[in-house]
């Protein structure tokens, strides 16, 4: 008894010894990054391109094929919704199955299956992956799309879309997509009910027929299954896939607007504003940035204890959740912070977003948010490696992405190396408060007025649901009023046809101010559409010569050749435009009637061969040119003309208003001349 009692004194003196060490006011130091053991899978190719990854895992009797097909996403323009139909009819049937044969099959084997446009997933017990794998090449070798299947298709399709037209969150993400990517991108198109009405069978064959290709595929295999009963499997039921070249498709990449803009869809019965701060960003998957960026983005929104949900839930109280994403992608990434809140706080709440995205760049982050987000992503991570599937998963990556070989074997290391000023010069690279796109579902009544202020411009773009722009001032065309009509009206208002062909060169000066700096001007034209043009800002000059099929620009003592977009631009500006614009091929539309400048203006929208639009506005009743809109990548210019005055029977306006991202100037004009006998040697490009 005394033995024990001897005992148990010694352990309470160890342990009250040990406690009083402890010091208990100090956060533990964090070890050394654990080393990552992932188990290899081993691969093979097929003579028909087909990259399969296998990765044995005997602990259940069960097997998964995941197919991933990596071609270039499509411009579906009109016809969008067709890719996606093209990978349901995948699931429908084959020559030799119909629907429900396959879903018979499926249901007896006690398996799973689905399909893409991009991929094929399937999976059950092992005994059966012969059967399985039967079926999966039966759906890529014989598919049978059948005009039926289509209809049930397009009639859930366009079910969904019906609840999204008036959903402020479905409005809210496809409105963002084609106001950051643009519609003419993959990514910024959207489905709708006339695109999904058009689809048709030929359309989503010829798609699987030119896409579904063995040579741009990875095929994982997971589970109870080796190598060499995989590679025998694979060989019998897609050997006989047949290679093809698949085409490469190119876009052109969507960049971050020059200055913040603010774009509103307006919806009147809406008490509450979706707001989402967005732009795209050039982070490639696997690019060194990725690791740090998902710090940065996890430290400023990506959980609910990111610094945005802190702020305007905890703190402020304007919602119930406000996050950030920050992904990488193969073609283009994006930024988007966003938000649900009352419609009295829209502008307090895009403040405080803005801030904080401000914030995150020029101050450090703390240590222990740091170590937080740190602990945060290796724990996700880690749980990733309790699947089998994620060692399938990173070798199909490492080959897709040519990623490092170790690129996942030194996640963690790489993770835990990141410092307190890797998050901030990353913040500095990606977190763009000031190259925004602002967009607001919500009401105009109520908001438009206050979120204006973000606009450098001051002025909001207007919306509808799917991201087009429109004037809500817009008002009708009176009965039989014509485009060519409006045109014409232009012309004589300037003094006709023949008064306009006197004209064979004119030389025009002009000046104005812009953020204290004086601007001077001198810009000349020959005919047919030779253009020089002298910007002289006081610190230097700027100088742009076109002699009517190149062009150059000079600025700080270098010099650019003029794009192939812009010098096509430039070919069709020559003295006589407004009345060349058929011979041009450039197609006019008469779009609407709006106020501007408190006078009603017909609005005339040209569409250039290269597919760029323009806007004119001309008054109503004098039939001259008052406005015009010109959108280019990430920018628009506005440009407001008056003060029009008669030069040898032609008049031209002595007064232009312009508005650019850089900011608003008023160029006057203190001369025009023509007929000068300009020199050809004054366009000249060297």
């Amino acid at each position: 008894m005394k033995n024990k009692i001897l005992v148990l004194m010694l352990i309470l003196f160890t342990a009250s010894f040990s406690t009083a060490q402890l010091d208990r006011s100090k956060r533990p130091q964090p070890g050394p990054a654990p080393e990552v053991k992932i188990g290899n899978a081993e691969s093979f190719v097929l003579a028909n391109g087909l990259k399969v990854f296998v990765v044995e895992n005997h602990k259940l009797p069960e097997v998964t094929f995941s197919l991933v097909v990596d071609s270039d996403p499509v411009i579906e323009g009109k016809n969008a919704g067709y890719v996606s139909a093209a990978g349901e009819l995948l699931r429908t049937g084959t020559k030799s199955r119909t629907k429900d044969k396959l879903d018979e099959e499926i249901d007896f084997l006690g398996a799973s299956l689905s399909t893409s446009s991009s991929s094929i997933y399937a999976s059950g017990l092992s005994k059966y992956a012969e059967k399985i794998m039967g079926i999966v090449s039966d759906i890529i070798l014989n598919h049978d799309f059948k005009q039926e299947e289509l209809d049930k298709i397009r009639k859930q399709t366009l079910s969904g879309l019906a609840y999204q037209k008036e959903d402020p969150d479905a409005i809210s993400k496809r409105v963002s997509d084609a106001v950051m990517y643009g519609k003419d991108y993959p990514y910024g198109e959207s489905e709708t009910e006339e695109s999904v009405k058009s689809i048709t069978l030929d359309m989503c064959s010829k798609y699987i027929d030119t896409y579904f290709r063995p040579n741009i595929s990875y095929l994982a295999i997971v589970g109870d299954i080796n190598k060499a009963k995989a590679k025998s499997l694979i060989e019998k039921y897609l050997g006989k896939w047949e290679k093809k070249d698949v085409p490469k498709n190119t876009y052109t990449t969507p960049k971050a607007p020059i200055v913040t803009k603010v774009d509103l869809v307006d919806r009147a019965s809406s008490v509450q504003s979706v707001i989402s701060v967005c732009y795209p960003v050039d982070l490639p998957i696997g690019n060194e940035d990725v690791i740090k960026a998902k710090v940065v983005n996890l430290i400023l929104g990506g959980s609910a204890t990111g610094r945005l949900f802190m702020n305007l839930r905890e703190s402020k109280a304007y919602t119930y959740g406000a996050y950030s994403s920050l992904s990488a992608d193969k073609l283009i990434g994006n930024f988007s912070a966003s938000t649900k809140v009352r419609n009295t706080v829209t502008d307090s709440a895009i403040t405080e977003i803005l801030n904080e995205m401000k914030r995150i760049r020029n101050e450090k982050v703390t240590e222990t948010e740091l170590q937080n987000a740190k602990n945060l992503l290796s724990g996700s991570f880690i749980r990733t490696l309790e699947q089998p599937a994620t060692v399938a998963n990173f070798a199909i990556n490492i080959a897709r992405y040519n990623l490092p070989k170790d690129y996942y074997k030194n996640y963690l290391k790489n993770l835990s190396a990141v410092s307190v000023d890797d998050v901030q010069n990353t913040a500095k690279k990606y977190i763009k408060p000031n190259n925004a796109y602002i967009v607001v579902v919500g009401s105009a009544q109520d908001v438009a007025k206050n979120i204006s202020k973000f606009s450098v411009s001051g002025k909001i773009d207007y919306l509808d649901t799917y991201g087009d722009r429109y004037n809500p001032n817009v008002k009708k065309v009176p009965e039989g009023v014509t485009v060519e009509q409006v045109l014409d009206k232009y012309v004589e208002a300037i003094g006709g046809k023949e008064n306009i062909l006197k004209v064979k060169d004119k030389t025009t000066k002009m000046s104005g101010t812009m953020q204290g700096t004086t601007i001077s001007m001198t810009q000349s034209q020959k005919a047919p559409n030779k253009f020089y043009q002298l910007v002289d800002f006081g610190v230097g000059q700027q100088i742009t010569t076109f002699d009517g099929e190149k062009g150059k620009m000079s600025a700080m003592g270098q010099e650019q050749n003029i794009p192939p977009e812009q010098v096509e631009q430039m070919k069709l500006g020559s003295l006589y435009s407004m009345l060349e614009y058929a011979k041009n091929n450039i197609k006019t539309e008469l779009a609407g009637m709006e106020t501007i400048n408190n006078k009603d203006a017909y609005r005339v929208t040209f569409t250039y061969p290269s597919g760029k639009k323009s806007t004119n506005y001309y008054d109503v009743n004098s039939g001259l040119l008052v406005r015009t809109i010109a959108e280019g990548a990430g920018a628009t210019q506005t440009i407001d003309f008056d003060d029009y005055r008669d030069v040898q029977g032609v008049k031209y306006p002595f007064k232009m208003s312009l508005v650019t991202p850089q900011g608003a100037i008023d160029l006057i004009t203190s001369s025009i001349e023509v007929n000068t006998n300009l020199a050809d040697s004054l366009f000249e490009v060297k």
